[in-house]
């Protein structure tokens, strides 16, 4: 296999972390790469919001504790050692049962000396649902972090619902927030791209990614059209499931890789791309 499978090929790449080494790959198979950043994370320290529920959490512990993500867990806990705030909040939930979603969350959790009581293999917040209904959690008091700020795309509360609906008292909160650019140009001219079919893929690395785009989309009211686009001739690559949880909602089909790495996500568009282009 040569070099140039994405020749002619333009990708838009809507990441902001760790987008250089992933446009090197595309571009080095020869595709042109238009990086537009969908959303911009903030420090955690400097999220009170966060500060606040985890002291919630230390002072009035849950007696089960849902973690959804590996890097908003390891995150958390940096800002809370800025705080203070570290070996407390271990200790806490070292004394609460832990239920993981999927192996990156676990081995989080492990890397910290904590063990979690249950885990899927997959990273399906239905599955973690369906074992708590199986359990029984009436009365049960569980914290439920979630990945980033939930929005009107992002069906991530399902869970927290869910689990309410059981008879569970609930509490959620994000670990680690995102806007969307101040600058939205670049943004509309994205959707624009889409719509005008002069991009022949997006590629999203998170549900964020996702909301903010569809979050431009309305403001200038097209949301139709870049639905249309995206359901159609311009490949939606997203690098897992949560990810294109957004999308899948609206009943766009999304591309994604086997395992959700953006090492594979890189490698599906390079095989996927030149045959969905062809056929």
């Amino acid at each position: 296999m040569g070099n140039d499978e994405l020749a002619g090929v333009t990708v838009a790449v809507t990441a902001e972390r760790r987008a250089a080494d992933f446009i090197t790959v595309l571009e080095r198979h020869g595709a042109t790469v238009i990086h537009t950043p969908a959303i911009h994370v903030l420090p955690l320290s400097a999220d009170d919001d966060l500060r606040g529920a985890t002291e919630a959490i230390v002072a009035q512990p849950p007696e089960l504790f849902v973690v959804s993500t590996a890097m908003g867990f390891r995150g958390w806990l940096e800002a809370a050692d800025e705080w203070g705030l570290r070996d407390e909040l271990v200790r806490t939930l070292d004394g609460s049962r832990v239920i993981t979603r999927g192996p990156k969350a676990k081995g989080a959790v492990r890397g910290v000396g904590l063990r979690e009581e249950w885990s899927p293999e997959t990273e399906s917040f239905e599955e973690v649902l369906a074992h708590l209904t199986s359990e029984g959690v009436a009365g049960t008091r569980i914290a439920v972090q979630h990945h980033g700020t939930i929005t009107e795309w992002e069906p991530l509360t399902d869970l927290a619902a869910g689990l309410a609906d059981l008879g569970a008292q609930v509490r959620e909160f994000s670990v680690y927030r995102w806007t969307r650019p101040a600058d939205q140009a670049p943004m509309r001219e994205l959707v624009d791209a889409i719509v005008h079919r002069r991009v022949d893929a997006v590629t999203f690395t998170s549900a964020p990614a996702v909301a903010s785009l569809l979050s431009t989309a309305k403001d200038v009211g097209r949301i139709p059209q870049l639905l249309e686009a995206l359901s159609g001739p311009v490949a939606a690559f997203c690098v897992g499931s949560v990810t294109a949880s957004p999308l899948e909602a609206l009943g766009v089909p999304t591309l994604q890789p086997a395992r959700a790495r953006l090492g594979s996500l890189a490698k599906y568009v390079i095989e996927v791309l030149p045959v969905r282009r062809v056929s």
